[in-house]
């Protein structure tokens, strides 16, 4: 998995108080373990993780993955409790929503990787798992994407009642592209769960090639999903270098409460080392929602932005949150953040902290609060952060062996292909549907 979650996860624990005061963004990395060149200077090498909350208020969903980012066996909610003290935490695990959890009653008891084609005349197999959250994009071979030579278009009843359906075909158009899709879905007796998937790859004579799955599905509980997921290898319009780009978004419903989650994730890899990552998280559980957005951004010749930003509120009007960002290059850069909190009658507390890196050793931390504290001082300090992406170009080339063996067309002698390079903009920022905005 190329993307880790953003969360409070430095170690897994059932209970865990947090220090006051305390802030840095060095928390964030507490999964990650690169591959690949760190960047380290004089100093103190053994520092903290430091995590801060200071709000009233008496819960925020904070998860907890317990796996790499390709699978998650368990997963929970967690909360933060403020009641006793109002500058010291305590976090405790919730059951999760049930429409979100692996081991929620409609989750398929079949094998992880089982064959998606089965024999002609007999029906597809059920897809009515819901998507799992904070599992980031998978990789091509988790689908078991397998499109057929033949077109099909068949359906039947199975013993229980319950009907499918499967076709398959083929699309062709200009300059070249061709695109080869399969769908099949099913549905109970009574009509009130179903469930479709959807497989394709395209291509044309530019050399654009595009593999790609969307499914859906819901419950006789009302709880419903949506998941979709996309590899595309295009040349870049700007650098002309190939690229990779991977997508994924992922939503769910429960049909029982008012809860929901959202979750958009995106990867960009170049020939060069140009690497940009990102995801959009929001959900919500009855009264309170929550939000979270992060990204990363590596130029290749090893300047690296990074960002996180997360809040959340309840209908009473309470919100609160957290941010940071750091970039660097050659060893100089800077680390600032806020953590910050809004009561319902509109009060507002907050904290800002920031870091100077110089590069010799020393590192100029300074920050203030909304009640009286503030700090300005010069350490000597090592300094360190992820100069190349833990997972990068030579990762992704490895992992996507089914989209780099697309076959486009045979191109007649004496046509050439009509260059459109695609787009190197990111992903839109717009709110998934029935997704209200973020708190002003």
């Amino acid at each position: 998995m190329a993307a880790s979650s953003r969360g409070f996860t430095a170690t897994p624990f059932t209970s865990l108080e947090l220090k006051r005061l305390n802030i840095s963004p060095r928390y964030r990395r507490g999964l990650e373990l690169p591959k690949k060149r760190r960047i380290c200077l004089d100093g103190d090498r053994d520092w903290p993780n430091r995590i801060t909350c200071c709000c009233p208020d008496s819960v925020v969903p904070i998860r907890r993955p317990t796996g790499s980012g390709k699978s998650v066996d368990k997963a929970e909610d967690w909360r933060l409790d403020t009641k006793k003290n109002p500058h010291r935490v305590r976090i405790q695990a919730l059951p999760a929503m049930p429409f979100a959890s692996p081991q929620s009653h409609f989750f398929s008891k079949q094998e992880k990787y089982y064959p998606r084609c089965t024999p002609r005349n007999s029906g597809p197999q059920s897809r009515d798992t819901p998507p799992k959250r904070d599992t980031g994009i998978a990789n091509e071979k988790d689908w078991g994407i397998n499109l057929l030579n033949e077109h099909v278009s068949e359906s039947g009843t199975n013993e229980d009642g319950s009907t499918w359906s499967r076709e398959s075909g083929e699309d062709l158009g200009e300059n070249g592209y061709r695109c080869r899709w399969a769908r099949m879905g099913g549905q109970s007796h009574d009509g009130s769960s179903e469930w479709k998937e959807m497989w394709w790859e395209k291509s044309d004579w530019s050399g654009y090639k595009e593999l790609g799955v969307e499914k859906s599905g819901r419950n006789a509980e009302g709880d419903s999903w949506w998941e979709t997921w996309q590899e595309v290898l295009h040349q870049d319009e700007w650098s002309n270098l190939a690229r990779i780009e991977r997508s994924a978004q992922k939503q769910a419903k429960s049909g029982t409460e008012n809860a929901g989650w959202y979750e958009k994730w995106w990867e960009k890899y170049d020939a060069k080392g140009w690497t940009e990552k990102g995801a959009h998280k929001y959900g919500r559980l009855n009264e309170q929602s929550w939000w979270e957005k992060w990204g990363e951004h590596y130029d290749g010749r090893g300047s690296v932005l990074k960002w996180t930003d997360k809040w959340a509120e309840t209908e009473l009007g309470t919100k609160w949150g957290d941010k940071w960002e750091e970039k660097f290059f050659a060893g100089i850069g800077s680390r600032q953040g806020e953590t910050w909190h809004v009561s319902p009658s509109g009060d507002r507390w907050s904290r800002t902290w920031g870091e100077e890196h110089f590069g010799n050793g020393k590192v100029h931390k300074y920050g203030k609060s909304t009640t009286g504290e503030s700090w300005d001082i010069v350490v000597d300090e090592e300094t360190y952060y992820e100069a190349d992406p833990h997972y990068g170009w030579a990762d992704v080339v490895g992992d996507s062996s089914q989209l780099l063996s697309i076959e486009p067309r045979d191109r007649p002698p004496g046509v050439y292909p009509k260059l459109d390079f695609g787009s190197s903009s990111p992903p839109p920022t717009d709110n998934p549907p029935d997704v209200p905005p973020p708190p002003e």
